[in-house]
């Protein structure tokens, strides 16, 4: 059997996390979190555009591990499409490498979770203004209208949510 992976992506606070968690118990396999949560826990906020390629080279090396493990279907909280965004959103611009990383890397699918959850307080989220959360969302949504990996739109509150993602895998990976 061919192994599948599915990233979860969008903006703070849209229940990325939560989502590959519960679409992992669902189909009872792995997935991959989210690096750059573990580093600004151990660092702190104050985190500089040098410190995006650390995080991006931890993300890979922990998607490429997990992989490896051999899980015919594997979630991955956010992949290097959430480092450019956020390296041009923040710094106004992306390493080469990142963006040659993006073109090379293969996936199934992606889920792009909406930002219809109201905002949950955390001190290493950074844009609780919801227009910026929309505008960070419809970044995202270009990206992935302008590749050929099939993608679909997750919305709806708590239970709903992990049913919508649900059905969008079932979909996506027929």
């Amino acid at each position: 059997m061919q192994r599948k992976k599915v990233v979860v992506i969008g903006p703070e606070s849209t229940g990325k996390s939560t989502l590959c968690a519960a679409l992992a118990a669902h189909y009872r396999t792995g997935w991959v979190r989210e690096y750059a949560r573990e580093y600004l826990e151990e660092h702190g906020m104050g985190y500089r555009y040098e410190d995006l390629a650390l995080i991006a080279s931890r993300q890979l090396e922990n998607e490429d591990r997990a992989a490896g493990e051999g899980p015919a279907l594997l979630f991955i909280d956010t992949d290097l499409y959430v480092i450019k965004v956020w390296s041009e959103y923040v710094f106004g611009r992306c390493e080469t490498w990142v963006l040659e990383e993006i073109a090379r890397r293969r996936y199934d699918a992606y889920l792009l979770c909406k930002p219809d959850l109201p905002w949950a307080e955390d001190p290493l989220r950074e844009y609780p203004d919801p227009h910026v959360r929309w505008r960070l969302y419809h970044i995202y949504r270009d990206l992935l209208i302008n590749q050929k990996v099939p993608w679909a739109e997750i919305g709806g509150e708590a239970d709903e949510r992990v049913r919508n993602g649900i059905a969008a895998v079932g979909r996506l990976l027929q």
